[in-house]
């Protein structure tokens, strides 16, 4: 019997605060009429605030859990997110291969909304390695390409730059997040690569003044993978993804759970 909703897996650190991480992903891939599954790769000890601790899970117990997914469920799309180190890293990229996983959208996540750091040093050359090659798309915002291309980024050509330099890496599909640039505009900067020539496209929309905006690439991400589960094509799909944020942001804006940085609502299409 075909199941009712497409299946979103999300690979991600969990949040306790709900308002990034697992708990993001699976509210946003919830309400985006999908099924949502979840293997968690780290504990954190996080809130509003910031972030206070980070306890790991095992390379071998993350793919214990890829395995009881994937061996019993038919998973239509992938998120990735937090990652710690780069025997994590090896080990998802194996399960990924293992089980010819596609459709997968990855959040480079190296650091948090807060500015507290996410992902060890070692792991970014591993993560380069062994997951870029496999991802149908990765969502780095300014900081994470920075890291990525080696190039400090001020505007739109700074972007173009980096998102070429970033194709080189092994990288098909990249959307590179641009609100951190200004205080005025949010542009983000889409590359979508194949066998003949590169596409660049644009997505222009207006910053929204907000300090809720925790978790706001955990949710992108999620909406993303979830309305590819849908079947949308790329372009479609982000734009969808960045209309349902957008709408998140909005509605977040006078409503707090915290004392710092609140989370956007994740929940206001119900």
């Amino acid at each position: 019997m075909k199941f009712k909703y497409p299946v979103v897996l999300t690979i991600a650190g969990s949040d306790p605060s709900g308002g990034a991480g697992i708990q993001a992903d699976l509210k946003t891939i919830t309400v985006l009429k999908c099924y949502g599954a979840s293997v968690i790769t780290a504990l954190t000890a996080q809130n509003t605030e910031g972030v206070q601790g980070i306890f790991p899970i095992t390379d071998k117990f993350i793919e214990k859990q890829l395995d009881s997914v994937f061996s019993d469920i038919k998973t239509d799309a992938v998120k990735i997110g937090m990652l710690h180190d780069s025997k994590v890293i090896k080990s998802i990229a194996k399960k990924i291969k293992e089980y010819n996983i596609n459709k997968i959208i990855l959040d480079p996540v190296m650091v948090a909304t807060s500015g507290d750091t996410l992902l060890e040093n070692n792991a970014v050359k591993a993560l380069i390695e062994k997951l870029f090659p496999l991802a149908y798309l990765i969502t780095p915002n300014i900081k994470e390409a920075e890291v990525l291309s080696k190039i400090k980024i001020t505007g739109n050509a700074d972007m173009i730059d980096a998102i070429l330099k970033i194709k080189n890496l092994g990288a098909k599909n990249i959307l590179l997040k641009g609100g951190d640039i200004d205080e005025t505009n949010s542009n983000d900067l889409l590359l979508i690569s194949d066998s003949i020539k590169d596409k660049l496209v644009w997505f222009k929309s207006k910053k929204i003044n907000s300090k809720n905006t925790h978790g706001t690439g955990c949710t992108l991400s999620s909406a993303i993978a979830s309305f590819t589960a849908r079947g949308y094509g790329l372009e479609k799909a982000i734009s969808s993804a960045k209309h349902f944020i957008t709408g998140a942001i909005i509605s977040a804006k006078n409503q707090n759970p915290g004392c710092g940085r609140g989370p956007v609502d994740h929940l206001y299409k119900l």
